[in-house]
């Protein structure tokens, strides 16, 4: 599996180069999200949330949460605590007002922390939600495991993330749109240079589907669910321990 950095220029680690990344955006980030996806990100993550529900979890972890969006969705099944871990603590800090403007500062805690390295020990988490993040992972195969080991025996795993759509004639829009036009509005509303030219090309070089579900297997899992979203725009991945 290439690896995709923001900056190729920079010699500094992908993990740097995504967190500074993601601090620089913050503040356009949510905007972002909602324009550039139209708002269909928002009914990607009530799908992932329903697959939990059977499991009525307690405590959760929310991977790569960013500005809680995930994490705040995952109210809804009534935990009794939640905890969203990012590497960039400016998305924390924007996160924690969301949160606080809903009263749920004491359900949710957001945590800087790398995901390759979670502070946690051993079986703690019922469930773990990662929305957009498996794919900025330095080490992919290192953060699955990583989450495995927290993750209680018969917890769950739902992983959202960007994939490829293959059918004529969504897949040549698509691909023109994702390509030519989201890093054109994208890096003039964020004043980032890197951050929505990266996001295509990381995409593309993105193991999905069953090369991920692969991924999923040899990091301890079992029970793989893929479900492409939105005509293959982005897929839901289900995984038990």
């Amino acid at each position: 599996m290439k690896e995709v950095k923001p900056d190729i220029s920079l010699t500094t680690s992908k993990k740097e180069q995504v967190e500074d990344m993601f601090n620089s955006i913050a503040h356009k980030y949510d905007f972002l999200n909602r324009v550039l996806s139209m708002g269909i990100d928002k009914g990607w993550r009530k799908k992932a949330i329903s697959y939990l529900k059977p499991l009525q979890p307690k405590q959760i972890l929310d991977v790569a949460t960013g500005t809680g969006d995930l994490a705040l969705e995952a109210m809804k099944l009534n935990p009794d605590h939640i905890i969203g871990l990012d590497i960039a603590e400016q998305m924390l800090v924007f996160g924690r007002e969301k949160i606080a403007a809903k009263g749920w500062s004491e359900k949710i805690s957001m945590v800087k922390g790398d995901s390759e390295n979670l502070p946690f020990e051993d079986n703690k988490f019922d469930a773990i939600t990662v929305a957009f993040g498996v794919r900025n992972f330095q080490n992919l195969a290192v953060g699955l495991k990583e989450m495995n080991r927290v993750l209680k025996p018969g917890g769950r795993l739902v992983v959202l993330e960007f994939s490829k759509p293959n059918a004529f004639p969504y897949k040549q829009v698509y691909n023109f749109y994702f390509t030519y036009i989201l890093p054109i509005m994208g890096n003039l509303v964020s004043n980032s240079k890197n951050a929505y030219t990266y996001l295509p090309e990381s995409v593309k070089h993105f193991p999905e589907g069953a090369e991920f579900a692969a991924f999923l297997k040899e990091a301890g899992y079992k029970d793989i669910i893929v479900k492409p979203l939105t005509f293959g725009t982005c897929s839901l991945y289900i995984a038990d321990k």
